[in-house]
């Protein structure tokens, strides 16, 4: 994520008491301005997660004695390089929240994200992330839907079934995704719910044998209207989430081990 200072003459000119980073010496600018959000957030000009983090970790511990909850609730912050984790207890109950850092591209609905996919990502690495897409088309499933559809008690059961076995959250609610993309949505009303069960079953069947499950949001041209997508996403090659399978026949064969014991 580059991020690049603007001019901001113009503004000073209109009456804003704000100096141009661009134009103001340097000399001037530490003698009358706090450091540059560039500075605290970026390095090289690109936006580190690890900084940001770090940022927000102070912001949080500035501003919580202000707030109201923190004469109930005892504020407790944990260590974490890409997010802001922290606990709050209030002697009879204790919350853990974890939050992540963001950045829209455009005016659409991906992002890159803090969140890592590797067990090292460079600090200034922002993965692109699909959630808030993801999202929206539940939300649009879910204005569509007739009142008894089950598509999300599918997905929680089939979530619920696979704890402790290979495959992940994420693949099951792909593949729900795609049906729901297909099936007509008044054929997920509880009279349904087993012929849907077993759709779920088969298709996750189906690409492990042809060691294929594609992306749902990245190519997806069958996508609702309402959801704003990058030109490069919409035409991109679907990303295979079975690649590894395809590449490594041990995987492939213990994938399959797992279908039956699912």
């Amino acid at each position: 994520v580059r991020v690049q200072q603007e001019c901001t003459c113009t503004r000073e000119q209109q009456g804003e008491n704000m100096l141009c980073f661009l134009h103001h010496p340097e000399e001037e600018l530490r003698r009358n301005q706090d450091p540059s959000l560039l500075d605290t957030l970026c390095t090289d000009s690109y936006l580190d997660v690890d900084k940001t983090a770090r940022w927000f970790y102070q912001l949080l511990r500035a501003i919580w004695p202000a707030l109201p909850q923190s004469h109930n609730w005892h504020l407790m912050l944990l260590p974490s390089r890409r997010s802001c984790r922290f606990k709050v207890t209030n002697g009879r109950e204790s919350f853990r929240i974890e939050i992540w850092f963001g950045v829209q591209r455009d005016d659409s609905d991906i992002f890159v994200s803090s969140q890592p996919r590797e067990a090292y990502t460079q600090s200034t690495t922002w993965p692109e992330t699909y959630d808030v897409a993801e999202m929206k088309f539940f939300t649009h499933i879910a204005m569509q839907a007739p009142p008894d559809s089950l598509h999300l008690r599918c997905l929680q059961l089939f979530s619920h079934l696979q704890v402790g076995i290979g495959f992940s959250t994420y693949t099951m609610k792909t593949i729900v995704m795609h049906l729901l993309n297909t099936v007509p949505l008044s054929e997920w009303r509880r009279r349904h719910f087993l012929r849907r069960l077993i759709d779920i079953s088969e298709s996750l069947r189906l690409s492990l044998e042809v060691k294929c499950l594609k992306h749902f949001i990245v190519g997806n041209q069958r996508l609702p209207v309402e959801m704003s997508l990058p030109r490069d996403v919409q035409m991109a090659e679907p990303p295979n989430l079975f690649h590894r399978l395809a590449m490594d026949p041990v995987a492939h064969s213990q994938g399959i081990g797992e279908y039956l014991q699912l």
